[in-house]
């Protein structure tokens, strides 16, 4: 199977429309002060909220997303909750038809580099070859990349995870409290990195996620105060509670 002409041309276009932001310096996708990701490699996300992992991801970054999944009838990500950290609009949804082919289509997209973010959605954790495929896919992608900066792809996998050979493995649970919307990270494995976990919240729709404080509300008003704009907390609405993702 191939990518149709036509998803290409809306790659290319895509990102020729949009402009890198900083926290792409180094080739790292900066989410915390201490939370990176090194862009050219393939990393993993698990646990119920791993897809509100890819939309921060997704939030962090300009131009468009790739997500790959198997087809699932009647199952899908809620589009309401996307909006509250990325544009529903950037996502390029592929369904290959048959499982073995998710990570083919997803090195193809990392090589082809018009998308800064792939995300590949597994039923199970992947071998160590075709996670090095990924990570020379996606070095390669630097070279056709507007930007000239390699894209960044990420495993959805269930339980605990386990692919072998990825570049660093992140677990995020829901935590949240009352009308504040919180998550759970950690960290678990990372090439150059200790394990570590963090608690994290969003203090208003496509706001950046921010490490909590002991009760939460100190961040938030922190938050408001250097935006210079009141926070109208959100509904709870965490695109990973949709019925295709625990």
């Amino acid at each position: 199977m191939s990518i149709h002409p036509s998803a290409s041309r809306l790659l290319a276009a895509s990102q020729a429309l949009s402009l890198p932001r900083q926290t792409h310096r180094a080739g790292r996708l900066a989410l915390l002060k201490d939370a990176a990701l090194l862009r050219g490699r393939a990393h993993e996300a698990c646990g119920r909220a791993r897809c509100s992992f890819a939309l921060w991801l997704a939030g962090a970054m300009h131009g468009p997303v790739v997500w790959v999944s198997a087809p699932q009838e009647n199952t899908h990500l809620n589009p309401d909750g996307i909006s509250d950290f990325a544009d529903p609009a950037r996502f390029l949804w592929i369904t290959p038809s048959r499982q073995d082919d998710i990570l083919w289509v997803m090195e193809e997209a990392l090589r082809c580099g018009g998308a800064p973010l792939v995300v590949a959605e597994l039923s199970s954790p992947p071998a160590i070859t075709p996670v090095r495929r990924l990570h020379l896919a996606a070095a390669a992608g630097a070279t056709a990349a507007p930007d000239g900066l390699p894209p960044l792809g990420l495993l959805l996998t269930p339980g605990d995870g386990g692919g072998q050979g990825i570049e660093s493995r992140w677990s995020m649970q829901p935590a949240h409290q009352e009308r504040h919307r919180c998550w759970q990270l950690e960290r678990l494995r990372a090439r150059a990195q200790p394990p570590r976990q963090w608690k994290v919240t969003q203090p208003a729709p496509r706001a950046p996620l921010v490490e909590a404080t002991a009760d939460g509300d100190s961040q938030l008003m922190a938050h408001a105060a250097a935006s210079n704009r009141a926070v109208a907390l959100p509904r709870l609405r965490d695109p990973s509670a949709a019925p295709l993702h625990p």
